[in-house]
């Protein structure tokens, strides 16, 4: 029999890193950094014990004109054993509903040909096309040593790789004080590519939060300019490129390859086997080859860049919505279709 419990964030994330399926997403500190643009917390967590056994991390966020709450469980939860998910699950409906939420999203992840995947639809849940996170991403395998990694990536990708190397172009981990640097090009970035970015002070937080013991920040610079930057993170096993940004000087330099690179070996130094791209069009990979080079909108536009790293197209289960009052849920999901998507 297990005993649910909310956990202090120190107990929260000894549990995730701990965890097979540890992910940044399910961090206490990624509720943080949410925390200060919208979005509220609660943990909720099976105990045997004094050990945490399984759990999640659930983010909520207001409804328009006061009609509840949406509940949000990214990559998450995170179980070990069958016997745990129908506790778990009840008390992280008790949970949302004290949130007053009208509906529960839950976006489980990438799961691997071995792993047992949780029966959404036997626990009540449907499926839905309107995903926070993007479903689709290709997956490096970095257990490999560099000149395995590298000869797994097409000719072109390698090539500017070792261009990237030899232009005098220096790539480091960057310090709180170069978070300008990184926000100048993001804001480029944003403006050249034509898609949102998160305003300065975002960033700065997540690095105020993850940086040096979870992520870094890799610049790549030439004579004074700042060429390129990732914010790249890791639990466990994996690594996440979530944030990149380059500036509209001297790409003939290839900067933006070198410092992808270098974010890669930052990986493999922390023990990550599996490196991830973060966000690909959510189409199947016939589709994304006939197509990449012809489109530009929404992800198209980096798909060109990521399918050269050698990795594997992979899409993980999407969106699953727990429905808990029907008529607020028919009026979100008429609402978000017609809204832009910003980023999450």
């Amino acid at each position: 029999m297990f005993n649910v419990i909310t956990p202090a964030a120190p107990a929260w994330d000894a549990f995730v890193h701990a965890h097979p399926r540890a992910h940044v997403l399910q961090a206490a500190r990624w509720a943080d950094l949410k925390g200060a643009y919208g979005w509220s917390s609660d943990r909720v967590a099976l105990a045997d014990g004094d050990r945490i056994v399984a759990g999640a991390q659930i983010l909520f966020r207001p409804l328009p004109f006061r009609l509840g709450t949406l509940a949000y469980v990214a990559m998450g939860p995170l179980i070990t054993d069958s016997a745990q998910e129908a506790p778990l699950w009840d008390a992280i409906h008790k949970c949302a509903k004290r949130h007053g939420a009208a509906f529960l999203r839950c976006e489980p992840g990438i799961f691997g040909a071995t792993e047992r995947q949780s029966d959404l639809a036997g626990f009540g849940f449907r499926p839905t096309d309107q995903t926070i996170q993007p479903p689709n991403t290709v997956l490096i395998d970095i257990s490999a040593d560099e000149e395995t990694i590298l000869a797994r990536m097409n000719q072109g990708t390698r090539r500017k790789i070792r261009q990237s190397l030899k232009n005098d172009v220096r790539y480091s981990e960057g310090t709180r004080a170069d978070m300008d640097k990184f926000n100048a090009i993001m804001q480029t970035t944003g403006s050249r590519n034509e898609f949102g970015v998160h305003a300065p002070d975002y960033y700065r937080m997540a690095y105020e939060l993850f940086v040096p013991h979870d992520a870094a920040l890799i610049l790549a610079e030439h004579e004074g300019d700042t060429l390129a930057g990732i914010m790249v993170f890791a639990l466990g096993q994996t690594a996440w490129y979530l944030y990149g940004a380059s500036s509209n000087e001297k790409r003939n330099l290839m900067a933006t390859y070198g410092v992808q690179w270098t974010a890669i070996q930052w990986a493999k130094a922390r023990g990550c086997t599996t490196y991830d791209l973060w966000g690909i069009p959510d189409a199947p990979p016939e589709q994304l080859e006939a197509e990449f080079e012809t489109r530009s909108d929404g992800l198209w536009g980096v798909y060109g860049f990521k399918r050269g790293w050698g990795g594997a197209v992979t899409r993980a289960l999407g969106a699953w919505d727990k429905v808990y009052n029907p008529i607020i849920y028919a009026a979100y999901q008429w609402a978000v279709s017609r809204r832009e998507r910003t980023p999450a």
